[in-house]
């Protein structure tokens, strides 16, 4: 009779306070057990840091920065290396789809929680993995660009020595624990360095401090971003076994820096580290430097595995690339287009979306991609009409790019002929002294060639290509940029 009457009175919401004390109890130990194995697991996590002067190589601090480690979702930064590779390529535009297979959308939080047959957008992707780090996009980005994640694995390892990552191992496109996945301090500075120095037209995402998709707001985890001077970057990470990761770049007063904290013991804890590295070693970094240190290689093959303007230089995906350099302590190759930051103050950036739709054979190309690109200048001209995505690179190739270099306004006499680019800044002279310190460098390659700026609008300024011009066919001048990559230098050709 009593048992009956106490089950009565648990379905009638009225149980004895004696039954509620026990349950109450017993859900407390089990949140108190979750909580100690995962603050135990972060506490087995082994801290390592540096901190790097951006502009010199000059190591500031490190602290076991060669032990390996996990790198959590710090892996999506190598994932987002090769995704700016691509579109600075013209493989892929911003507005390309990135479709989501059962693989991708089945991925365990942090997502944007996509269903299987929908897509998002190339720039949606983007700022999912820098904000809310979501793992169904970063391998859905994956499987677009490799065709499959262990494929994709393998051109991230691959770009990874090409940039001198020499410890660094990856599996996925999201940093989800696999216990081969693995990294350093030192390795994912250089990637930070690397990011910075290769694609300064799409670095600024990395201090987008909130977007919108769909009806959500979506914050980012970096909570030093609009707290700490000077921070505009870059990516945080977790897993139990990883503990917390942070990479952060930061730039004031004419001085540039990047560092490193793997294995901390909470959020904060990492934070606070971070706090403190920044505010001890900013002081210490050099004003001086042209920050060209991290030597940029081949790229990395995707589906659409032909280069538009360099299709000789794709790497097969099982092909090991031989490590450019080994340590940050790097003679000073010149410098490079670093006119996005030059102390501007990190902008809190707000983008409105859609909400995702269905995957399209034929993607409309992006008129507001790579600002610094001729792809860019072209679509000012003529809007490119919808191709299917097979046909994207030929059609780049024999006429968008083409008619940009047509239209555009030479500074100086334009040499006729295949020409090479190996940057772009808001002021001529700099272009110059970028020209000036790439023929120094670039030996019997450049011996023939003739240097000169290009100037074009970029929203309410202008800035200046810097061009070598006379190679009388490509294979001169894609071998001129494979000389000028091995020295640090951002290099394309295309026939003017």
């Amino acid at each position: 009779m009593k048992s009956s009457v106490v089950s009565k009175s648990i379905v009638n919401g009225s149980a004895p306070p004696v039954l509620f004390f026990k349950k109450a109890c017993r859900v407390l130990l089990i949140s108190l057990v979750a909580s100690f194995a995962a603050v135990s697991a972060a506490s087995a996590a082994q801290y390592a840091g540096i901190v790097v002067d951006a502009k010199t190589g000059k190591v500031l601090y490190s602290e076991d920065a060669d032990s390996l480690r996990y790198p959590a979702s710090l892996t999506k930064m190598m994932t987002l290396y090769l995704t700016f590779e691509a579109l600075e390529a013209g493989k892929i535009s911003k507005d390309t789809p990135v479709p989501f297979s059962k693989n991708a959308s089945a991925e365990p939080p942090s997502k944007l929680g996509v269903r299987s047959g929908n897509s998002i957008t190339v720039e949606q992707a983007i700022l999912a993995l820098v904000t809310r780090s979501a793992n169904d996009a970063a391998t859905a980005l994956g499987e677009m660009l490799g065709g499959s994640e262990e494929r994709f694995g393998r051109i991230m390892t691959n770009k990874a020595r090409a940039l001198g990552m020499t410890r660094t191992t990856y599996r996925n496109a999201n940093g989800l624990p696999n216990d081969a996945q693995m990294t350093t301090a030192r390795d994912q500075a250089r990637l930070g360095m690397a990011l910075r120095q290769h694609f300064p037209q799409y670095y600024s995402y990395f201090s987008t401090r909130s977007f919108r998709f769909g009806k959500q707001t979506i914050g980012n985890h970096n909570r030093l971003l609009g707290n700490v001077r000077g921070v505009d970057g870059i990516k945080t990470g977790y897993t139990r076994a990883a503990g917390f990761n942070l990479v952060t770049s930061a730039q004031a007063d004419g001085r540039s820096i990047v560092g490193v904290v793997l294995g901390g013991k909470s959020g904060g804890a990492r934070d606070a580290q971070m706090r403190a590295l920044v505010a001890k070693y900013m002081p210490a970094a050099s004003r001086r430097g042209g920050g060209n240190l991290v030597a940029e290689t081949a790229d990395a093959p995707t589906m659409q595995a032909k280069a538009i303007e360099q299709p000789s230089e794709a790497v097969p995906a099982e092909t090991a690339v031989v490590a450019t350099g080994g340590s940050f302590n790097l003679p000073n190759n010149g410098p490079v287009p670093d006119f996005r930051y030059d102390g501007e103050t990190t902008q809190s950036i707000e983008v409105a979306y859609a909400e995702p739709v269905k995957a399209s054979a034929n993607p409309v190309l992006n008129d507001k991609v790579m600002p610094n690109t001729l792809e860019a200048q072209s679509r000012k001209i003529a809007k490119a009409a919808p191709v299917p995505s097979a046909d994207v690179d030929n059609q780049i190739t024999n006429s968008v790019a083409k008619a940009a270099v047509e239209t555009a306004a030479a500074t100086e006499s334009t040499p006729a002929g295949w020409v090479i680019q190996i940057g772009a800044t808001p002021d001529k002279g700099q272009a110059m002294t970028l020209l000036e310190n790439a023929k120094d460098k670039g030996g019997k390659a450049l011996r023939g060639a003739t240097p000169f700026t290009v100037a074009f609008a970029s929203g309410d300024g202008q800035l200046y290509r810097a061009r070598f011009g006379g190679f009388t066919n490509q294979d001169k001048a894609v071998n001129a940029c494979k000389t000028l990559k091995r020295k640090g230098f951002a290099c394309w050709a295309s026939l003017q």
